[in-house]
């Protein structure tokens, strides 16, 4: 009898959390500022994102391969301490120079590893990631990498 009423709660339980309403939120970066997605440089598609606000150097650990053996998928790794809204990755090897934007929940963790596709240009890629804080403050931190077979170009 006891298992019977055990599956009977647990049952409840579970048509209960299926009928509580989830606060899920994400914004669509690409409909709200699109000129980030379009910026040919680091520097405009920062300045289309996170404005005028001054930008200092923070508590974030950019971690890439020295060499990227294949351009087509080059891992990245972020990292940080800071009490993060948004985290934005750039480059600047690619025509555009966003990567991608993250919102970070009031009790999230900055550890983040994405792949992303950079074309070989002959000389070294800068990867930046810049992170505005819930307070307002804007951080960034940056690694240089170079590729050694072009993703976007073969």
């Amino acid at each position: 009898m006891q298992r019977r009423k055990f599956l009977s709660l647990v049952g409840l339980s579970a048509v209960a959390m299926s009928a509580a309403p989830v606060a899920l939120s994400a914004t669509d970066w690409r409909e709200t500022k699109p000129d980030v997605w379009t910026a040919k440089n680091v520097d405009d598609a920062i300045k289309a994102m996170f404005g005028d606000k001054k930008i200092a150097e923070g508590d974030i650990t950019v971690t890439t391969p020295d060499v990227a053996a294949n351009g087509g998928a080059v891992p990245v790794n972020v990292k940080s301490g800071l009490n993060a809204k948004t985290v934005a990755i750039f480059q600047d090897a690619n025509p555009e120079s966003a990567v991608i934007v993250f919102d970070v929940n009031k009790y999230g963790v900055v550890n983040y590893d994405v792949k992303m596709k950079l074309k070989s240009v002959g000389e070294p890629i800068t990867v930046t990631c810049v992170i505005e804080t819930t307070d307002g403050k804007v951080f960034s931190g940056k690694r240089t990498l170079d590729v050694a077979l072009g993703g976007c170009e073969g």
